[in-house]
């Protein structure tokens, strides 16, 4: 077998393979061979059937048959024999098949880049720390509190924070428009539900109170006909209600799901739960740290086709969670040639490093995955049971091994910050 690899532009490489006549005729000779006892011809015995006449009518298929197996298995041998990593399929153009010769082909494709990475002794890592505090538990707790909300109607003047009910007519120079009434809506003052100017000359009315003011449209709202437009509204005060907190107590702590309704039970639960999210977040940070380190000091040229194919598999992501999405691939380019150049560099970093990643990492992982829900036991079972799901877990645990890889050998300086800083940056 002779080959000859040559460059293209980038990463492309040309692999020009000949695999001699000989090689081919003798696959073909011992497939027609051991087609004798099997084929079946008019005015011939089983196994009887001479091999001029078998090879006249089955030679050409079975060329076709061996000239196919024997690019395959060559292309193999060749890229071995040329120490080549191809990015992505190969694109085949063979010569003509003719019984007797050889087979001649090229095959067109990218490969990985060489990376030599850059010292990570050198790479300059920000790692954010914080803990939750019992102010930051006492905050959660009146977030509860408000899901669990009610209204009390009341006679005095609205203020902010109440939810009035209104009628409402607007208009634009003298007509109205399409959305621009309403019976009973229940506006919540302060909450910016309506367009900016309208909750403001709400407040300070009482129950049957009337009002007309004008307020301008957003220039940037979502109906055009209206954007950048003043519009007069009248209206009507119907009910005027102030929100009431519930009290931390049994009842409060078993809506919770603290059976017991131990409101120091309730807090340490609660407690647990956002620092568990808080690590989360802080594990996140720190890893999309280390990411952007490695790759300001790490120039990587990537193959055009697996950047292709990634940016195709975002778009897919993307159109099962946003329903109706149809952004072009192109659209996902960017982010997807970042994410090609980070797989490219961890996998150096985790050669580097020797890191192994074993069962009962991955095992550890799943089941951390599982406290996010109602029944753990079931998620582990899911996940444990099911090959591609776990590969994905692998991955997981294979990038945080390397991130705390990179960290433990970076300058990595240190940043305090509050639970409220790093979860509502």
């Amino acid at each position: 077998m002779q080959v000859s690899v040559e460059a293209g532009e980038g990463l492309e490489r040309k692999l020009t393979v000949q695999v001699p006549a000989e090689t081919v005729e003798m696959e073909v000779n011992n497939r027609l061979n051991s087609m004798k006892n099997s084929v079946r011809m008019d005015g011939f015995r089983p196994g009887k059937i001479p091999m001029r006449v078998i090879r006249q009518k089955y030679a050409a298929a079975v060329l076709q048959e061996v000239a196919s197996e024997l690019m395959q298995s060559s292309f193999r041998d060749a890229i071995t024999q040329e120490s080549l990593r191809p990015a992505g399929d190969p694109v085949i153009q063979a010569d003509d098949l003719k019984i007797g010769q050889e087979i001649k082909y090229t095959a067109t494709f990218e490969v990985y880049p060489e990376v030599v990475l850059a010292p990570i002794a050198d790479l300059a890592i920000e790692k954010t720390q914080a803990s939750v505090t019992d102010d930051d538990i006492d905050k959660m707790i009146d977030t509860l509190r408000k899901q669990k909300m009610d209204w009390s109607e009341v006679e005095r003047a609205s203020v902010e924070g109440d939810r009035v009910s209104i009628d409402f007519s607007g208009s634009i120079d003298g007509e109205k428009f399409d959305g621009g009434t309403g019976n009973d809506m229940p506006v919540v003052l302060g909450e910016g539900q309506m367009i900016p100017g309208f909750e403001e000359n709400l407040k300070g009315k009482k129950v049957s109170d009337e009002t007309t003011f004008k307020v301008p449209f957003p220039e940037d709202y979502a109906a055009k006909e209206l954007a950048g437009k003043e519009a007069e509204f009248a209206v009507t005060v119907k009910k005027v209600e102030e929100p009431v907190l519930p009290e931390v107590n049994e009842e409060f702590a078993k809506t919770f799901g603290v059976a017991s309704g131990d409101t120091e039970q309730l807090k340490t639960e609660i407690g647990a739960n956002m620092t568990r999210e808080l690590n989360k977040r802080l594990r996140t940070m720190l890893k999309e740290n280390v990411m952007a380190a490695l790759i300001d000091v790490n120039s990587v040229d990537v193959p055009a086709s697996i950047v292709k194919e990634e940016a195709e598999t975002l778009k897919k992501q993307t159109e099962i969670q946003q329903p109706g999405s149809n952004m072009a691939v192109e659209t996902y380019m960017d982010d997807a040639r970042r994410r090609v150049q980070l797989g490219i560099l961890l996998a150096e970093v985790a050669k580097a490093s020797e890191l192994n990643i074993d069962a009962a990492m991955i095992k550890s992982r799943v089941e951390e995955m599982a406290k996010d829900y109602d029944d753990p036991d079931e998620f582990i079972r899911y996940y444990m049971g099911n090959q591609e799901l776990l590969t994905g877990v692998q991955t997981m645990v294979m990038e945080d091994a390397v991130v705390d890889w990179i960290a433990g050998q970076a300058k990595v300086s240190s940043k305090d910050s509050s639970f409220d800083e790093v979860m509502n940056p």
